[in-house]
């Protein structure tokens, strides 16, 4: 699933959470037989250069992708930030500018995410987060490489919150649509949330 550089965005599926509500990795968890991580990367892969993982796990688990499996860039599993922050450094060590971030319960992500992100971004700007009906979804975010400094400081400082750090940082948001009972970015936190997406698959085909 790797793919050359064509693009300045490079795309990250956080995927380094402990997953304790599910009970095991979420990211090998089977939705209509693939892996969760399988259905993100569907969607993020065609919309970015290039496609990593930040995962703390086995990584034998996932060989079989060929990403580039980013592990935490600080200590003590402080959260998606770190996530983040792993994504940023390695966007950097590419010469890229942006980095879009997906969370990997997040199986039913627009397709347009990165280009509509892209379009609300501004040179020398802060982070690009999306939102829906459902509220702000700050993992879902185009991020500057630039800040990457700025994200390690703060991670050093015990900052944990995604949504606030983001917004520190001058961040702006877009609204995407959805119909009702169909939000893009509804997480899969536990075997009743899988199973509804299970439900929603079978019913659109999609």
């Amino acid at each position: 699933m790797m793919k050359t550089a064509s693009s300045p965005v490079a795309g990250l599926v956080l995927a380094g959470g402990l997953s304790s509500r599910m009970g095991q990795d979420k990211a090998l968890l089977a939705l209509a037989g693939r892996p969760l991580i399988v259905h993100v990367l569907d969607r993020l892969a065609p919309q970015v250069g290039l496609v990593s993982a930040s995962f703390n796990g086995d990584a034998a688990a996932l060989a079989h992708l060929g990403l580039p499996l980013l592990q935490d860039a600080a200590p003590g599993r402080p959260g998606p930030l770190a996530g983040v922050l792993a994504g940023l450094d390695w966007a950097a060590g590419l010469g890229l500018d942006w980095l879009a971030t997906v969370p990997v319960d997040t199986p039913f992500v627009p397709r347009d995410l990165v280009a509509r992100l892209s379009s609300a971004s501004r040179p020398g700007g802060g982070p690009v987060l999306s939102a829906s009906g459902s509220g702000l979804h700050p993992a879902a975010a185009l991020w500057p490489v630039r800040l990457r400094e700025d994200l390690r400081q703060a991670l050093e400082q015990g900052q944990r919150r995604v949504a606030g750090w983001a917004l520190d940082q001058g961040a702006v948001t877009v609204q995407f649509a959805h119909e009702p009972g169909s939000d893009p970015f509804v997480n899969l936190n536990t075997p009743a949330d899988l199973a509804a997406a299970e439900a929603l698959l079978r019913g659109t085909g999609a």
